[in-house]
């Protein structure tokens, strides 16, 4: 009997040992994830590319080459298209770019742009290309706002012309700057609601709340800007969800008009959608009626 119960006890202290084990080794993993989240934020929100693998030239597009001063005296780099038609009623679309790469990335959209009519400011965030500095959530939306105060005071833009486009990450430095001043429209495109529920979504059994260093909290700022909006999404977006365009367009106050586009997050094959190519004239060109909501 003894002998039983002795084996009872050493079976009982090698689960409790086991046991302890197990949880030693998920509270270990569990503090090895929260660091990295904490510690390379940075890392998972931008991802610079320095070098200019195309240039417009190199497309058959007439620019300017920009160089203009943001925060902290750093100089950031820039491509204008003017109008195609010298009209001074013509709208300029500022650009505001994805998390990944530089502008050398972006010029379908700036063929795209062009081909409407509109002119076209889009620029590097600091740390992005030939820009200096380091990128931050600080940074993105000084540098953009420094680009439209750049075509406010050289070229003659007033701000009823000027359009602010931001894709994925860039919607949250064009919706920032959508809350603070007037401006013709708004694009938010494949972008989402803040930079926590992104969080959520990325490690949705973390604490992330907690760990979260930015707010990139477009969806809070969205509905405090007074322009007409233009929101686009695809269902198949394979980085953001939907659900956060939709979010952001819900929030948004009318003029609004929503887009569901189709492909993943960077599939641009809907620049060629005849509904898609119709928002950006609606937003860019037709006369604002206040209070109408189109979807």
């Amino acid at each position: 009997m003894r002998t039983g119960h002795a084996r009872s006890l050493e079976q009982l202290i090698k689960m409790v040992r086991m046991l302890i084990w197990i949880t030693a080794i998920g509270v270990g993993f569990f503090l090895i994830l929260a660091a990295y989240i904490y510690f390379s934020q940075s890392r998972m929100v931008f991802f610079p590319g320095k070098e200019l693998v195309v240039l417009p030239s190199d497309i058959g597009l007439s620019f300017e080459d920009v160089y203009l001063t943001s925060e902290g005296s750093n100089k950031i780099h820039g491509w204008y298209f003017p109008p195609a038609d010298s009209d001074t009623n013509s709208p300029v679309v500022l650009f505001c770019h994805g998390n990944a790469g530089n502008i050398s990335h972006r010029l379908e959209t700036a063929k795209l742009i062009q081909s409407l009519g509109a002119g076209l400011l889009m620029f590097d965030y600091q740390g992005y290309g030939h820009s200096e500095g380091e990128p931050s959530e600080a940074g993105i939306y000084a540098d953009t706002r420094a680009c439209h105060d750049w075509l406010v005071r050289e070229k003659s833009i007033t701000p009823d012309r000027i359009v602010l486009f931001g894709r994925s990450l860039g919607g949250a430095p064009a919706v920032h700057l959508a809350e603070a001043v007037d401006c013709r429209g708004l694009i938010i495109e494949s972008s989402f609601t803040s930079a926590k529920q992104m969080g959520k979504t990325m490690f949705p059994f973390m604490p992330v709340s907690l760990l979260i260093r930015y707010s990139l909290n477009s969806v809070a700022r969205i509905p405090h800007v007074r322009c007409r909006v233009l929101v686009t999404h695809s269902p198949t977006d394979n980085m953001i969800p939907f659900e956060m365009g939709q979010q952001l367009f819900d929030a948004a106050a009318s003029p609004k008009k929503f887009v569901e586009l189709s492909g993943g997050h960077n599939n641009l094959a809907y620049f060629s959608d005849p509904e898609y190519v119709a928002a950006l004239k609606w937003l860019m060109f037709e006369p604002n009626q206040p209070g109408s909501e189109l979807d």
